[in-house]
């Protein structure tokens, strides 16, 4: 790609079909907002700078992306020529095209843009639109083309003729324009229609009238000219895009059993050889290993899965887990937890903030919270790691091949030596040193003949 580019994205619409307090460009699809895939999708020109023209919203955008983005305000809607003349300012100077995509095309994607530019290099046209063939055209701009396939206007539904309503090729609303000439252009741009709207798509007019070429480039697939004004169109959009994603996946070794079923985020990894069944949900910064089995009903996000661990129907969150290791089922590992290989999180197992280590086996029925966990322990069911005393939280260390038997409390701060072994049903509020035996519990007594004397 030999000339620069810069990005202008449209996302000052109200977004009314929406029924949202959420900016239309912020709803999410895939792990990604609309906004952010178009971000995307622009990348596929080598962008120096993006701007977003903003307005209603637009402090939640600036929220979002902060200095990332350039950003001009459309105070008033005044058509989608008005929206590019306010962020002229911040073209002035630039040579190369500008790309012009509406904010609400999640579907676009950057080879298509990457195409689009290079058709107007190739062809030396001031602007390439990017356009669609469609089945059913009704209601889009039609098209028209000079015998040497120049685009010479674009013509809308109500204004068009028989002839003219008998094309299908539509326009998208995305165009790559010489920028020079594009701020000139937005200098001649005229009100002239009863709304009082300044439309982009006269800039097909005014660049004729000034000798210059104007092309267009179809894509390959119309559903990415699609836009997105309702929450319909979105569930649309995100089924198109897990379609996509899934696909993916499935070239590069990946095993699904219902690909429909699996919801998988834009920049989730997974290994080869894997294996997702139905109903797993696999959320923004995942990284799965290899020959890893995830069944149904489990939810992962921005977590790391070693090779050759399984997971069943479980929570994990902003976490760890090693290889060779089982988790659940119903286990929920939560935030700032590390699991180590070859260890075992059973059934009702919840885990926060802690570090449990290589081999250790925490079965079932436990709660292990702002703990370390070192290696090869065996903790037995209905542990609680009571690290609440009511007004800070404190932290748990167990050492390794300690064996800690079912019912036991560890009452933070407490320290754990290792080798050592814990009584069932003891409640540990001191420090254990290495190779000990600790019981905490009251002697058993036994009142042989209490029923009775209490029935009588």
């Amino acid at each position: 790609m030999k000339n620069k580019c810069a990005a202008v994205i449209l996302a000052a619409g109200e977004g009314t079909r929406m029924k949202s307090k959420t900016p239309k460009v912020l709803h999410e699809i895939a792990g990604r907002s609309m906004l952010e895939w178009v971000l995307h999708a622009s990348a596929g020109a080598d962008t120096q700078k993006c701007i977003v023209v903003c307005g209603h919203g637009g402090d939640q955008l600036k929220e979002k992306f902060g200095d990332a983005l350039l950003f001009a305000e459309q105070a008033e809607r005044k058509g989608s020529g008005h929206a590019v003349m306010c962020a002229a300012h911040l073209l002035d100077g630039f040579d190369g095209y500008t790309l012009i995509i509406a904010g609400d095309m999640p579907l676009l994607r950057q080879q298509t843009v990457a195409a689009m530019v290079k058709a107007a290099e190739e062809g030396n046209y001031a602007c390439t639109m990017l356009t669609a063939e469609l089945d059913d055209p009704y209601g889009y701009g039609r098209i028209l083309r000079n015998e040497m396939g120049d685009v010479v206007a674009i013509v809308e539904e109500k204004d068009a003729t028989d002839e003219q309503r008998a094309v299908h090729e539509v326009n998208a609303s995305c165009y790559c324009v010489c920028t020079p000439l594009l701020l000139e252009c937005l200098n001649e741009l005229k009100p002239a229609n009863t709304q009082g709207e300044y439309y982009l798509t006269d800039i097909v007019g005014i660049l004729n009238a000034k000798g210059e070429k104007v092309g267009a480039y179809i894509a390959r697939d119309a559903r990415e000219c699609m836009g997105v004004n309702d929450r319909a169109q979105l569930a649309l959009c995100a089924e198109i895009l897990r379609g996509r994603i899934a696909d993916e996946h499935l070239k590069n070794g990946v095993s699904m059993v219902d690909p429909k079923t699996v919801y998988i985020d834009a920049d989730v990894q997974i290994g080869r050889d894997s294996v997702i069944y139905p109903n797993v949900t696999l959320e923004r910064g995942c990284v799965i290993g290899e020959d890893v089995l995830l069944y149904p009903g489990s939810r992962i996000a921005n977590s790391e899965i070693g090779s050759g661990t399984t997971v069943q129907n479980s929570v994990i969150l902003d976490a760890k887990i090693g290889e060779n290791t089982t988790v659940g089922p119903y286990a929920y590992v939560r935030p700032g937890s590390d699991i180590g290989d070859k260890c075992r999180i059973g059934d009702f197992v919840e885990v926060k903030n802690s570090n449990i280590g290589d081999g250790t086996k925490v079965s079932h029925l436990t709660y292990i919270g702002d703990a370390d966990f070192g290696e090869r322990i065996n903790v037995g069911c209905g542990v609680v790691v009571v690290n609440y005393d009511g007004k800070k939280k404190f932290r748990t260390t167990v050492g390794d091949d300690a064996f800690i038997g079912c019912n036991t409390n560890l009452v933070s701060p407490v320290n754990v030596g290792k080798e050592t072994y814990i009584a069932a049903g003891s409640t540990i509020t001191e420090d254990i040193p290495d190779k000990a035996f600790a019981i905490a519990r009251s002697r058993q007594t036994v009142k042989t003949g209490w029923t009775d004397k209490r029935k009588r």
